[in-house]
């Protein structure tokens, strides 16, 4: 397993979080994953964790708001060129602004 610290930006929003890539180098550990719902490959599943504490989730669909629905598709796809302390730009992944934004 990796884990990295991102930050996620969206309109008058900043949202510190810590992604972990699931994935298990031993086959029990690869069921375990396979019980929590991880099916197949789970190299590319990522459970996320607000660090305000407000939540943490390893399936992007249950966050229930675009800001974090979006950002985590967007960490799944793109976590392994993705390094420590980048900011992950909702309104730049979407489209809405074409300057993607600086870290604070």
């Amino acid at each position: 397993m990796q884990t990295k610290i991102l930050e996620i930006r969206d309109r008058a929003t900043f949202i510190p979080v810590m992604v972990t890539k699931m994935k298990s180098d031993s086959e029990r550990g690869t069921k375990l994953l396979r019980v929590k719902g991880f099916s197949g490959s789970a190299t590319e599943l990522v459970h996320m964790t607000r660090l305000d504490g407000k939540g943490s989730d390893c399936d992007p669909y249950e966050w229930g708001d675009r800001t974090l629905h979006t950002a985590h598709l967007h960490i799944e796809k793109h976590f392994d060129k993705l390094v420590e302390g980048d900011v992950i730009d909702v309104e730049f992944i979407l489209g809405e602004t074409s300057t993607k934004k600086a870290p604070q």
